[in-house]
């Protein structure tokens, strides 16, 4: 079996969202289920560099490798992380199929984080709470994530004009 150059990529970037994804683990939150969200500055400058595809491998194997490091493989975090991912991950494919290339990378990381934070309420309820209190939790969770998916795509934005400013570096289709 051949390595190509983008299993490379995908290895190397999902690499980096894992770090960045255990070492965000260790961070103290105000609440449940509140994270910065930083390795998905990672899916989102994949996502805009290599597309879709390249960007869902990264952030499944950055669920599913962060998962087993932190030992919540199958557990309820396990979970909640996958259903968030997988639904950032849908609203970033419809972002990408806008008019006119779609949205700028801060755009794509409020969508994202919306969107994941949106999925997680979602199935707590349906998988592990199913109280409807857990709706008190929806304006201060919405405005996290609105407020951590900004600073994302911020960030992106930052990282992918300082690689357009480099020659050849991690080009999409170059070496």
């Amino acid at each position: 079996m051949t390595v190509s150059t983008s299993d490379r990529l995908i290895a190397g970037f999902a690499g980096l969202a894992i770090a960045i994804h255990v070492l965000e683990a260790a961070l103290p939150s105000p609440l449940p289920g509140v994270k910065p969200g930083l390795a998905n500055v990672v899916t989102l400058v994949v996502l805009l560099r290599y597309g879709w595809v390249a960007a869902a491998w990264v952030s499944g194997l950055r669920v599913l490798a962060g998962s087993l490091l932190l030992g919540s493989l199958l557990s309820p975090t396990f979970f909640l992380s996958a259903c968030g991912a997988a639904a950032a991950l849908l609203a970033l494919a419809a972002g990408k199929r806008l008019p006119g290339h779609g949205l700028s990378a801060i755009g794509f990381g409020v969508l994202a984080a919306l969107a994941h934070m949106a999925a997680q309420i979602v199935a707590a309820y349906f998988l592990f709470i199913g109280h409807p209190a857990i709706l008190n939790l929806v304006p201060p969770l919405m405005t996290a994530a609105f407020v951590f998916g900004l600073v994302s795509g911020i960030i992106a934005s930052t990282v992918l004009g300082i690689l357009d400013r480099q020659p050849n570096s991690l080009r999409a289709g170059g070496s």
